[in-house]
């Protein structure tokens, strides 16, 4: 059974791919983002997302980690060929499938998802985060590494400064230390901006990236170094 196969149809589609067809898919999808709490309580666990790519092979990793902590406690990953190209602003239709089967390996349930990517910080409102969040029904944040669409304003406010977008504040450009770059956070699913950039600064250590951004990623590259030394070897 394929990821695209666990994806309920309205939700997510490949076949027949278009940027058409798809663009018209999150303009309907990103009315359905949740941009209020839907946390749990208490929040124990917190994973990451991230997708790596080998010829012509996606690698979907997800690293879950205990929240209080940030000790990693269950990584998956999972390899498959890349089904869509890469065609900017339409990302999710490419890391969706490997994402989601590496996700569904989980024996532990996150009780939030920092995804490797844009979320509401969209120019259609429907980032990788956000796209990925309606999918698993999970609460999702987008944290990713440059800006997609938006201007930065220069007004911070404990950290962060908001990301503008036709007139609304669609992220945040999170600072770890005033001598670094940003990451810009946005709402994936199921979640306020300010809980985001909260849960955001908690999860950074000493790094710019997030932790568990950081060990899924580092589980990525290590299943990437792993296939790339079978294929020479074979």
């Amino acid at each position: 059974m394929t990821a695209s196969s666990l994806v309920p149809n309205r939700l997510f589609h490949t076949n027949g791919f278009s940027t058409e067809k798809a663009k018209k898919l999150q303009l309907s999808l990103s009315k359905k983002v949740v941009r209020e709490d839907r946390l749990p309580e208490r929040i124990n666990y917190v994973a990451g997302v991230d997708v790596a790519y080998t010829d012509g092979h996606a690698i979907g990793a997800v690293a879950v980690l205990e929240y209080d902590t940030l000790k990693t406690v269950e990584t998956r990953t999972s390899f498959q060929a890349a089904s869509v190209p890469y065609i900017p602003t339409f990302l999710s239709f490419r890391e969706i499938p490997p994402a989601v089967s590496a996700i569904n390996t989980l024996s532990i349930k996150p009780d939030v998802f920092l995804v490797d990517g844009h979320g509401f910080a969209h120019p259609r409102r429907l980032g990788f985060a956000s796209h990925l969040g309606l999918v698993v029904d999970a609460v999702t944040v987008g944290v990713a590494k440059s800006l997609l669409c938006g201007e930065i304003v220069d007004k911070e406010t404990g950290g962060w400064k908001p990301i503008m977008h036709e007139g609304s504040t669609v992220g945040a450009a999170v600072y770890a230390r005033p001598s670094v770059k940003p990451v810009y956070v946005s709402i994936g699913h199921k979640i306020s901006l300010e809980t985001a950039i909260e849960i955001v600064k908690h999860c950074t250590k000493n790094y710019r990236i997030p932790e568990p951004i950081r060990e899924a990623h580092k589980s990525a590259v290590e299943r990437k170094i792993l296939k790339t030394s079978k294929r020479v070897n074979a």
